[in-house]
């Protein structure tokens, strides 16, 4: 029997004519973006939109500027990073694991666009098997990430197989799942599900929210609900233009987040992906407002402020004093010590 989440998940709204008429737009717009990048809108999303353009509406409705060829498909070079198709291994310590080919609602910005929603995207059986093989005969991996797509989509009984059999490999110590179920299907953080996760302590769930309207009774009960249960919660926000890029927004967001039992994880540069180009924002947006919340918020509602380099180099922090700027570019030291050119977007 279906649970009431699974009920929720079929009444999403993925139909660009049905979109067009509750907003009033042009339907072959929308179904152009749509033949490329799929739509998908939960019910909660929905009714947090209060007008077109607004913080809301920006990150999940479909915008033509998506088909513009600038950005790259595959901006953190993840095909080149996985050994089997469900694992991306960048860093040699941890691994990401990717179960999941859907979320409830689709983000515009997403950095896995080219993939996430698409014909052929969910994993197969055998694919997330040779994905737990090759986790196991990779001793060096401690830490392994839940991603996808969305890994709270997965039934209670799949999601408990997974996590059982990659929490039994003894070189695996810790585990976590990055999921924005909180805000797009509430309904799916059940005491069944939270149950389930608190079996593989430690475990570690990093949410997304991106604009304190995101923060709703709904999301605070369910963050609640997982803390309670001891699941220790994180928060990655992206940096998106006329979303939160403004230092007064994104205070409110990780002061309130932080009464949430959230702790503000990271702050990402928004990724070089195709599609996404609109939503970017020049770094030196980010750097003023991480120095806007120094003094002004405690330390733990300060993450690290981040760029993901483009070829799979890694999550670099920045900080005012690392850049040097010329018109054109901005360069930024790597954890290598490499000096990587990287687009100022101004």
């Amino acid at each position: 029997m279906n649970e009431p989440w699974q009920q929720q998940l079929r009444g999403l709204l993925t139909d660009p004519v049905e979109l067009a008429e509750r907003f009033n737009l042009d339907p072959q717009v929308l179904k152009a973006v749509t033949e490329r990048y799929p739509l998908r809108i939960s019910k909660a999303v929905l009714d947090l939109i209060e007008t077109p353009g607004d913080p809301i509406w920006r990150q999940f409705i479909p915008d033509p500027r998506e088909l513009e060829a600038t950005g790259l498909v595959d901006p953190l070079g993840e095909e080149d990073l996985s050994p089997v198709p469900s694992v991306v291994h960048r860093y040699p310590d941890r691994a990401l694991f990717l179960v999941s080919g859907s979320c409830a609602s689709y983000c515009r910005f997403c950095t896995r666009k080219r993939r996430v929603g698409c014909a052929g995207s969910a994993p197969s059986f055998r694919e997330l098997r040779a994905g737990i093989d090759y986790i196991a005969a990779t001793p060096q991996i401690r830490d392994v990430l839940f991603s996808g797509g969305d890994p709270l989509l997965l039934p209670d009984a799949v999601l408990g197989d997974l996590l059982d059999r990659v929490h039994q490999i003894p070189h695996v110590e810790i585990l976590r799942i990055g999921s924005r179920v909180p805000l797009t299907l509430p309904q799916r953080i059940t005491p069944a599900l939270c149950t389930l996760l608190k079996r593989f302590s430690p475990l570690y769930l990093n949410t997304h929210f991106n604009h304190p309207r995101e923060l709703t009774d709904e999301a605070l009960a369910v963050c609640n609900l997982l803390a309670d249960h001891g699941i220790v919660l994180g928060n990655q926000t992206v940096l998106l233009k006329g979303v939160n890029d403004d230092p007064e927004v994104i205070r409110e967001l990780f002061f309130k987040l932080l009464k949430m039992r959230v702790r503000p994880y990271y702050l990402h540069q928004m990724d070089l992906v195709r599609g996404g180009e609109h939503f970017r924002t020049p770094l030196n947006c980010g750097l003023n407002i991480m120095a806007e919340l120094r003094g002004k918020v405690t330390g733990m509602a300060c993450p690290q402020f981040v760029v993901d380099l483009p070829g799979g180099k890694g999550k670099v922090p920045l900080l005012r004093d690392a850049l040097s700027q010329n018109k054109q570019k901005t360069y930024i030291r790597s954890a290598a010590d490499e000096i990587i050119d990287y687009p100022d977007c101004v």
